[in-house]
């Protein structure tokens, strides 16, 4: 290493150590704020609005159990994941984009349909599907025709 490099990295590791020290000063009495506050509220529950059950849980999922352990006093640190499991949950849950039942068959389909039914009454599903299907129309698949 040439000799210029060792002053500027003895300071870098000096600074860096500092600035360790610094936030761990902060996180404590951060920690020591929350242990007061909570001892001022008592047994009282808390009650969370969903932007502050949201927020809490975003931060704590970024933690260890363990830091979380430590740290959180508002709280448990179940509650905490809980919270964020159901963050997920709500996030990759599709249930407003489904519909119930089939989509409905086109006006003009199921006329097609009944007029083919009312003129030929010896055809049954099979026959009316498969006279669709030489249309070029795909009404739906019979046990038969189950192509897909």
């Amino acid at each position: 290493m040439p000799s210029a490099l060792i002053p500027i990295s003895f300071v870098a590791i000096g600074l860096a150590g500092w600035l360790s020290e610094h936030q761990q000063r902060s996180i404590d009495y951060l920690t020591e704020e929350n242990r007061v506050l909570r001892e001022q509220i008592g047994d009282k529950r808390l009650r969370f609005t969903d932007d502050q059950r949201r927020r809490l849980a975003a931060r704590a999922k970024a933690l260890s159990r363990s830091a979380l352990n430590q740290v959180a006093t508002l709280v448990t640190p179940e509650t905490l994941l809980a919270w964020h499991r159901k963050l997920i949950a709500i996030k990759y849950d599709g249930s407003d984009q489904r519909k119930l039942g089939r989509p409905r068959t086109n006006a003009d389909v199921e006329a097609l349909v009944i007029r083919m039914a009312d003129e030929n009454r010896s055809w049954g599903y099979d026959r009316i599907q498969g006279a669709l299907k030489n249309l070029g129309l795909e009404l739906s698949y019979g046990p038969k025709s189950r192509t897909c």
